[in-house]
């Protein structure tokens, strides 16, 4: 399904499972940014309740990619010449024809990261996003083929970190 900013409910039992086991692993003072759609606030929510010793805060740059009108349909159900024209144009085709573009996406991405650097900082947020700020952590501010887009992200209720003087990715 392509969900992108399509904004719905994350399943409670497994966000539940998710903030405690995140919850028992975060280290004190640290600043959690979550991308204000609800599946991605209502761990925040639920890590809220296990750890309110950390600071919250929503930020709209971490919302996944727009997908316009691809949003709420299955991937399978997307005219394949549709998915070709953004494949062939990554960086710049908004997905969706209505959509956001890659560039978009890493811009945006870009300048929450950037901030995010000075501080610890946990976001919850979008596999979009995280693909995205794996790029960034390399160094990588624009591609411009969708061959460059990095395929590896956490699946639903995983985590990963970030090694930003590597880049690398480190799935606990």
């Amino acid at each position: 399904m392509c969900y992108g900013q399509l904004d719905m409910g994350a399943e409670p039992q497994a966000t539940a499972e998710s903030a405690l086991a995140l919850a028992a692993v975060l280290p004190a003072s640290l600043r959690v940014v979550t991308s204000p759609l609800q599946r991605c606030e209502q761990l925040a929510q639920e890590l809220r309740a296990l750890r309110p010793d950390l600071s919250y805060k929503t930020d709209a740059r971490l919302k996944e990619i727009a997908f316009g009108q691809w949003e709420g349909r299955a991937w399978q159900a997307i005219a394949p010449a549709e998915l070709a024209a953004w494949t062939d144009d990554f960086a710049y085709y908004p997905a969706g024809q209505s959509g956001e573009s890659v560039a978009t996406l890493m811009a945006r991405v870009g300048t929450a990261f950037d901030e995010a650097r000075r501080t610890n900082t946990l976001w919850i947020t979008h596999a979009g996003v995280i693909r995205a700020a794996t790029l960034l952590a390399q160094g990588v501010r624009h591609i411009s083929q969708a061959s460059q887009w990095p395929l590896d992200a956490p699946k639903y209720g995983q985590w990963q970190t970030l090694a930003l003087d590597t880049g690398q990715a480190i799935h606990p």
